[in-house]
């Protein structure tokens, strides 16, 4: 069975390591030394080094993880085509997800979903692509997925995102507990949670719909809801 391991640097960036009993593969991997430990405790081969999206605050360690071990770089156009990384007999399925990029993935297995920039614990990253209808797409998708599926974000943005969707819905009871559960030595929620405090995948909630109506915001449909939305940032 595949696991994850959260590493983080840069005051915010999280990175992360899937590994089953032999073998790795590193995301995003900024913290290097973290990580070559990690994988030297586990007797672990790191096969592939790769990324949500080619910012350089995921990409830093790279060429360190790939100069100190004999993994293979895996590039964005390399992973889209492939469609997915099998690891130890499992399959991770990558998502192509632009908006905040337009080379910006997912990796999914089993309920985990490793989103990058594209969705936050809170919120999502911004439209650095300039194209909010893709972006609204890939949010879409992944509100597809199971309830269950746990977020493992490319940044810790859990405080301001509360603050901000508090100052959106201040009768929504379920952003207290959603800081309550919150842990910054292990940064993640469920989208069943993301659903009920995340107000970028609360477009067709009747508070939403509210608040853009009383901004005189396009909301008649979903993407308008949507653009509006992250027009008020």
């Amino acid at each position: 069975m595949l696991k994850v391991k959260q590493f983080r640097h840069n005051l915010d960036n999280l990175g992360y390591l899937i590994y089953g009993q032999n073998h790795a593969i590193a995301i995003d991997g900024g913290t290097v030394k973290e990580i070559l430990a990690f994988i030297e405790s586990r007797k672990l081969e790191l096969l592939f080094v790769t990324n949500t999206h080619g910012h350089a605050d995921h990409t830093i360690g790279n060429n360190s993880l790939l100069h100190e071990s004999h993994a293979r770089l895996l590039r964005h156009k390399e992973i889209v085509n492939m469609g997915a990384i099998e690891l130890e007999r499992q399959k991770i399925t990558i998502y192509n997800t632009p908006g905040h990029t337009d080379d910006s993935v997912c990796f999914h297995f089993d309920v985990s979903l490793i989103t990058g920039d594209t969705l936050f614990n809170g919120t999502v990253g911004n439209c650095f692509s300039g194209n909010l209808k893709n972006f609204y797409q890939s949010i879409k998708n992944i509100m597809n997925l199971s309830h269950d599926t746990i977020i493992y974000p490319g940044h810790d943005y859990v405080q301001d995102s509360m603050k901000y969707a508090r100052a959106l819905e201040p009768d929504n009871n379920d952003i207290e507990t959603f800081l309550n559960n919150y842990n910054p030595n292990h940064v993640f929620s469920t989208l069943m949670e993301e659903l009920k405090v995340n107000p970028y995948l609360r477009f067709n909630e009747n508070s939403i719909i509210d608040l853009l109506k009383k901004h005189g915001l396009p909301w008649k449909t979903e993407l308008q809801r949507w653009q509006s939305l992250m027009a008020m940032e």
